[in-house]
């Protein structure tokens, strides 16, 4: 008789490194549910790692199990994310026999069957291991017979009953205590909601939820918090207690507090890093670009002419070109610092970063080898490196190995500012708006087309003389855009 081996029958995929090191990642949006068939390559989710939002496929056939975590928790590298079963269909083990009727046991968690214990890796290089994994009996909120006897004791005396009232308040209480109590359905919230109710003091079984699917929030949070504050600081206290209460309680009902995760927490790290590492020097020139602004437009209008057609032109195109060629006339100012091997490492490339504002936080993906790239084609890949992040789509390797990066500033309508590195980079331009001010030119003062460029540096790279050198020529450039020819 042919048998069917359960222990692979449910198959544990695991949340993969997705690239250079992560560790963790949230989990944005689950796109199957359990009861779903799956298949090879069929894509079940959408991460949120420190570097950008990646989605993952399964890498087998089957049917959805079991998704282990919500949207909106932050897993490690490496934990069981979904369980798949890979022989849907298949009958379970017969059960034994039920033994005779005894006493009842303390209530405790069934372990897991055979087919939880025989779960596989999905990737490969994780190794097989079984997993011990139990879940702890559920806790609940009857206390313990003596506990419950003993509070009965001490309210009766508080209250001047008899000895008789209090034994017998005690029996009863402990009675009560001794009665099973049926389980509630764990309360549906998110991880930053359990913890806003377990600072406030809610128990959220008690909470009654009007978020979609019945999930507990925040307002509900907030609204069953209220009447407890009302009722302690309506008990006796010292006056000025209760007020400092009440002021505390008041403000942080009007706070809002942000989980420090994906990629703000990776931009804090790096800024952190970068800041206390590197002894930053910022530089600052204000220019007329008032021919670089003539040359945008004419680019505008005849794209033919140019070879620009179906490209986007804008100033901070030409920004970019300007500051390539300043490179490339200063090429010791791409390099970086080897602090593990004592070493200045000079770049023969240039992986030009652009800051890029997106709603998950500020991301720098790069343009690899920019300044190789003719006018043209340094549009084709701006356009493309900015529309991919928008759209949330940039990918871990676009953000990886950049030498300098532009941050333009001026698109809010700042003058400058004094950026800080990119962590392993030499250098950072900052472009500030361009607007009409009154400006010497040829001899008489006339409206003009000024800004202000900001270049920080990495100081134990770049001396004083090479980084006013590099500002200097992008100056220039812009000035003069007819340099681009000469200088390029």
């Amino acid at each position: 008789m042919t048998t069917t081996d359960t222990s692979v029958r449910y198959r544990e995929f695991k949340l993969p490194d997705v690239g250079e090191g992560l560790t963790e990642a949230e989990i944005l949006k689950w796109y199957v549910q359990p009861g779903d068939t799956v298949t090879d390559g069929q894509v079940v989710c959408e991460i949120e790692t420190a570097k950008a939002a990646v989605e993952l496929p399964i890498p087998y056939d089957g049917v959805v199990h079991e998704l282990r975590f919500e949207e909106g928790v932050t897993v490690d590298v490496g934990t069981p994310i979904i369980t798949v079963d890979v022989a849907p269909g298949t009958a379970a083990p017969e059960a034994p026999a039920a033994a005779p009727a005894a006493a009842p046991a303390p209530a405790e968690e069934p372990e897991e069957d055979e087919a939880s214990k025989g779960r596989q890796p999905v990737l490969v290089g994780y190794g097989v291991s079984e997993s011990s994994t139990k879940r702890r009996a559920r806790r609940t909120d009857t206390p313990a017979p003596e506990k419950a006897a003993y509070s009965a004791a001490v309210q009766a005396e508080l209250n001047g009953t008899s000895t008789a009232a209090q034994a017998s308040a005690a029996q009863v209480s402990a009675a009560t205590a001794a009665q099973p109590v049926e389980d509630r359905a764990r309360p549906l919230a998110k991880p930053p909601v359990r913890k806003l109710a377990k600072d406030l003091g809610v128990d959220l079984a008690t909470v009654a939820p009007t978020g979609p699917g019945g999930v507990v929030t925040r307002e509900d949070v907030h609204a069953a918090a209220t009447p407890v504050r009302t009722e302690q600081v309506a008990a006796p206290a010292a006056p000025q207690q209760v007020t400092a209460d009440v002021s505390r309680e008041t403000a942080a009902a009007r706070e809002t507090r942000i989980p420090i995760k994906g990629v703000r927490k990776a931009i804090a790290s790096a800024m952190v890093n970068s800041a206390f590492t590197a002894p930053h020097v910022t530089e600052f020139i204000t220019l007329d670009v008032t021919r670089t602004m003539k040359l945008v437009a004419e680019l505008k209008e005849d794209p033919d002419k140019y070879g620009m057609a179906g490209l986007r032109v804008n100033p901070l195109l030409l920004v970019a070109k300007a500051f390539l060629v300043a490179i490339k006339r200063n090429p010791a100012v791409n390099a970086a610092w080897d602090e593990a091997n004592q070493e200045i490492v000079q770049k023969g490339y240039v992986n030009l970063g652009i800051a890029a504002a997106t709603p998950r936080g500020l991301i720098v993906p790069n343009i690899k080898d920019a300044g190789a790239k003719t006018l043209p084609e340094l549009a084709s890949a701006l356009g493309d490196l900015v529309a991919t992040a928008r759209e949330g789509k940039t990918s871990p390797a676009a953000m990886q190995g950049g030498t300098v990066t532009i941050t333009n500033v001026g698109v809010f309508g700042v003058d400058t500012g004094t950026p800080i590195l990119n962590p392993g980079e030499s250098a950072i331009l900052a472009v500030g708006t361009i607007k009409l001010q009154p400006w010497v030119h040829k001899g008489k003062v006339k409206p003009r087309q000024v800004t202000t460029l900001a270049l920080a540096f990495d100081h134990r790279l770049i001396d004083g003389e090479l980084g006013s050198k590099v500002l200097a020529d992008t100056a220039a450039i812009l000035e003069h855009p007819k340099r681009l020819i000469t200088w390029a």
